[in-house]
C-alpha cells in the first residue's frame, strides 16, 4: 500500500493549503500497476534568478529504495519541451511504496522554450540502449 511522507523539513515548513494540495493529489493518484517511479506535477514558477521551480510528488511504487542519481528530468507542457536537466540528489531517498513531495529546480540555462508555465509535467527521461 503506498504512503505519502513529508521529509521533516516540508512537515515543519509546508502551509496548511499546500498540505492540503499535496494531500488530495496523492489520494486523487491512479498509480500504474507496474512497479515504477511516477511524477506527479502540483505546482511550478519562475523564482527571482529565472530558474524554474516545479513542485512535486515523486511516487516510489518498487521494493526498493530510490535517489535521483544522474537522473534526467524534462518539464513538458503541451507536448513540448520546456526545460531538461540531469538531476543528482543523494539526500533525498524515496523508500519503497512511498510518495514524497518535492521541488525540482531547473537552471535557467535548462530552460529551451518559454511558455505560462502551467500545466506542465514532469518526464524522466529513460536511458537510450546503444545498438553496437
Amino acid at each position: 500500500m503506498q504512503k505519502l511522507q513529508f521529509e521533516s523539513a516540508w512537515d515543519k515548513t509546508v502551509s496548511k493549503k499546500h498540505r492540503k494540495i499535496i494531500e488530495d493529489a496523492f489520494a486523487s493518484t491512479e498509480f500504474l500497476l507496474d512497479d515504477s517511479i511516477q511524477v506527479t506535477s502540483l505546482w511550478q514558477a519562475l523564482n527571482h534568478k529565472g530558474n524554474l521551480l516545479v513542485t512535486t510528488l515523486v511516487h516510489n511504487t518498487t521494493q526498493q529504495s530510490f535517489s535521483f542519481q544522474n537522473t534526467k528530468l524534462r518539464y513538458v507542457e503541451d507536448n513540448l519541451v520546456i526545460a531538461e536537466h540531469t538531476f543528482t540528489i543523494p539526500a533525498f531517498v524515496v523508500e519503497p511504496k512511498t510518495s514524497i513531495p518535492w521541488t525540482f529546480i531547473f537552471p535557467k540555462e535548462s530552460l529551451v522554450s518559454s511558455t505560462t508555465f502551467q500545466d506542465g509535467d514532469i518526464e524522466i527521461v529513460k536511458e537510450e540502449k546503444s545498438s553496437d
